[in-house]
């Protein structure tokens, strides 16, 4: 299924209140964005993910990694997590987006769906040790994807299609008041990965 018949149009915000979520459009040429996507399919340190959950441990079919200036050691769903030092092409692509945003980051928590039925259901990003009103920085590869959004008490939602080379940026209340997912679908059968910049306090 071919989802990406237009490129997205830029839009400053695309949650109608309490956040700021700025999508950037496409930020890489379908080259750079094909070439980067295959290097990553096969160098990147590839786990699967894991969650102590209610008392039972849970692995995920979604792998991930994670890359940082420091052996950042990151705490989530009872499971801890070391990063690794940069590899030359998530550097390349943190470097091209920090230019971009005026921002600088200090790890990137790599995402792989090997195909549409591999998601992630409804969460925040809320960790203390990304601070209150975090930016996180999510650039997409591969398959066409739907993002959703929900908030947390009024239950508005906001649904996206990312596309390979695309750039959303998230900030301020965003968090705090609306939930995002990738929804599944037994329609893709290509990876996608997603690369979400952030700046962690160690």
């Amino acid at each position: 299924m071919t989802l990406d018949l237009f490129a997205p149009e830029p839009q400053r915000n695309i949650l109608p209140f309490d956040g700021d979520v700025e999508d950037f459009g496409l930020i890489l040429s379908a080259q750079q964005a094909e070439q980067d996507l295959h290097y990553m399919l096969q160098h990147l340190a590839w786990q699967h993910d894991q969650a102590h959950l209610h008392g039972k441990h849970y692995i995920t079919a979604r792998q991930v990694a994670w890359y940082g200036d420091a052996s950042f050691q990151y705490v989530y769903s009872g499971v801890a997590r070391q990063a690794m030092p940069w590899d030359p092409v998530i550097l390349k692509l943190k470097q091209q987006v920090e230019d971009l945003l005026g921002l600088s980051f200090n790890s990137c928590l790599a995402n792989l769906y090997e195909d549409g039925t591999q998601a992630m259901g409804w969460h925040s990003d809320q960790d203390r040790s990304l601070g209150q009103h975090c930016t996180i920085a999510s650039l997409s590869f591969g398959a066409t994807r739907k993002f959703a959004f929900r908030h947390i008490h009024r239950h508005d939602k906001v649904e996206i299609l990312l596309q390979s080379g695309q750039l959303i940026v998230m900030r301020g209340q965003t968090q705090q008041f609306w939930q995002h997912r990738i929804t599944p679908t037994t329609k893709v059968i290509t990876p996608r990965i997603n690369l979400t910049f952030r700046q962690f306090l160690a």
